[in-house]
């Protein structure tokens, strides 16, 4: 895959800082984490959710009716991460939403290589003691991250948000 050259500072684009929006108890250090560079500095907010499709539904309209009901999932964790930046002061901060539908990293990556403008990913460490969380693992610690595209900010998970604050 080839990768668009990042433009994020030149003349019509903007940084953007993307989130992969999951239930994980890990998300909301990135999530503020991000808000806070976002305020600070400029840029975008992009929340990315993944739906990622059961293999094994036998029926076509199975499919099309959990993938329906996981949008409506999607849209429901964007309005509540929107609630939760404005409760701590980040109302102002822009934010892109983003659906797609595959496997979690691959349309991470996609994502990454289809606009030129996302500059950082932002990615919560689980304090889990099996290790730092599955995205983690597999982006900013496995094979790939040598040849990742663009930087990977690591937020522990165990920050408050004042910590955070502080830090972005």
């Amino acid at each position: 895959m080839t990768m668009k050259r990042r433009r994020s500072f030149e003349a019509g684009h903007q940084r953007k800082f993307l989130i992969v929006a999951d239930h994980s108890p890990e998300v909301e250090s990135a999530l503020f984490y991000a808000a806070s560079r976002v305020q600070r500095s400029s840029g975008t907010l992009v929340l990315l959710h993944v739906i990622e499709p059961e293999r094994q539904a036998h029926w076509l309209g199975v499919l099309e009716k959990q993938i329906e009901e996981d949008r409506s999932k999607a849209a429901a964790l964007f309005r509540l991460f929107r609630r939760k930046l404005a409760n701590e002061g980040f109302g102002d901060v822009a934010i892109e939403e983003q659906i797609r539908e595959g496997v979690k990293a691959e349309q991470i990556v996609q994502a990454i290589s289809e606009d030129e403008d996302i500059a950082i990913l932002v990615l919560g460490a689980s304090m889990d003691a099996k290790g730092p969380g599955p995205l983690v693992s597999t982006l900013a610690a496995g094979k790939a991250a040598g040849s990742f595209p663009i930087p990977i900010t690591v937020v522990p998970g165990y920050l408050t948000l004042e910590e955070i604050k502080a830090l972005a």
